[in-house]
């Protein structure tokens, strides 16, 4: 988020956190029974998912959704994902990265999967390969192809299906070689990140610095860098390093922006892996922030609060588990009473695995 509006949250006592931390937010303060979320939409879905009955999740604007949790609408992957089950039955179970909806998530559940987010995925995916499983990842190839390596996979048996834009889906499974491997990527990836090359992380590294990246990148740049990991593990590598420190960071440019405004305190140089002079290209724009996230800004959230301390809060702004809602329009799609109750089981399933699998590791 934009460092306007995280000081802003700072300020009032408000939560700042990673995507494990904030999905975590209603279940881990029952005593809180109305909770703001000032972000991009399927996080807002998660809070809601595993709130108690008497709590309701509000978002400052509900047209701040994700180009990435896009490429993987239900409609998209749910007849994909049913073909493999039919074809490999148990043998098969979903992993879903917290960048998807919670009907994604649903069919993590079902298949006894589970959700992972970035700083878990390699205790997620490791967790399923101990049962002998084939994985279906959705919806990030490259968080997918990252967390494989980490893991100890070898990449011939990763198999990435294909790119599926935020039109639908236009090829067909038999199109590519899933019976041997072990681990089936969605073909989704996050704008943001994709920009990030090897060129760029080597530019930093032959000046000194340290580059770090986020696992949604390019596996080429991720092998590059010299560490990797969620936005926690680059903002705490970076805070808890020694004045004088350098680092080239590769991720989302308002969180760059807040980590180069907190770590000049401490005499911590820090910039954004985009602006490497390379390619002839001295004015490198990739530093920009996440659009979509960006439409959460200050006056939605003093707006937000003020509409509900009056008790006129607009009913599109409720978020409840199950919703989709179209990123363009604001149209909102809602299951039904029996839809919702057996998808936020499901969902909580999936959800709460990935919460043993980190608290056990932890």
């Amino acid at each position: 988020m934009g460092g306007e509006i995280v000081k802003l949250v700072e300020k009032y006592g408000g939560k700042v956190a990673d995507s494990y931390a904030l999905a975590l937010q209603a279940s881990r303060n029952p005593e809180k029974k109305v909770i703001v979320e000032s972000a991009v939409h399927f996080m807002a879905e998660t809070i809601a998912t595993l709130a108690n009955d008497d709590q309701q999740v509000w978002i400052t604007n509900p047209k701040a959704g994700c180009t990435m949790e896009m490429m993987a609408k239900d409609w998209m992957v749910l007849p994909v994902a049913d073909e493999l089950i039919a074809k490999y039955g148990d043998d098969l179970l979903v992993i879903a990265y917290m960048n998807t909806s919670g009907r994604i998530k649903a069919i993590a559940g079902q298949t006894g999967g589970a959700v992972c987010t970035s700083s878990n995925a390699p205790l997620v995916v490791d967790w399923a390969r101990k049962q002998g499983k084939k994985i279906l990842f959705v919806p990030d190839e490259h968080l997918g192809r990252n967390t494989a390596v980490k893991c100890g996979m070898d990449l011939s048996s990763v198999c990435t299906l294909g790119d599926p834009h935020t039109y639908g889906v236009t090829w067909k499974t038999a199109d590519y070689e899933t019976d041997s491997a072990e681990m089936i990527c969605w073909g989704g990836y996050c704008g943001v990140h994709t920009i990030f090359t090897p060129q760029q992380v080597r530019w930093w590294k032959n000046k000194g610095w340290q580059v770090i990246i986020h696992p949604e990148s390019k596996l080429e740049a991720v092998q590059a860098a010299d560490g990797s990991g969620s936005t926690a593990y680059l903002w705490n590598t970076v805070m808890d390093a020694p004045s004088g420190s350098k680092f080239a960071v590769g991720t989302e440019g308002h969180f760059v922006r807040n980590l180069k405004e907190q770590a000049i305190i401490k005499g911590i140089d820090v910039m954004h892996l985009a602006d490497a002079m390379v390619d002839n290209n001295d004015n490198n724009s990739g530093g920009c922030g996440c659009a979509t996230m960006s439409r959460n800004d200050p006056p939605h959230l003093a707006g937000m609060l003020d509409l509900l301390r009056k008790g006129e809060a607009p009913d599109i702004n409720r978020v409840i588990a199950g919703d989709v809602v179209n990123e363009q329009t604001a149209e909102r799609q809602r299951l039904s009473g029996d839809e919702r109750i057996e998808m936020i089981f499901n969902a909580k399933l999936a959800l709460n695995r990935m919460i043993e699998i980190t608290e056990a590791a932890s």
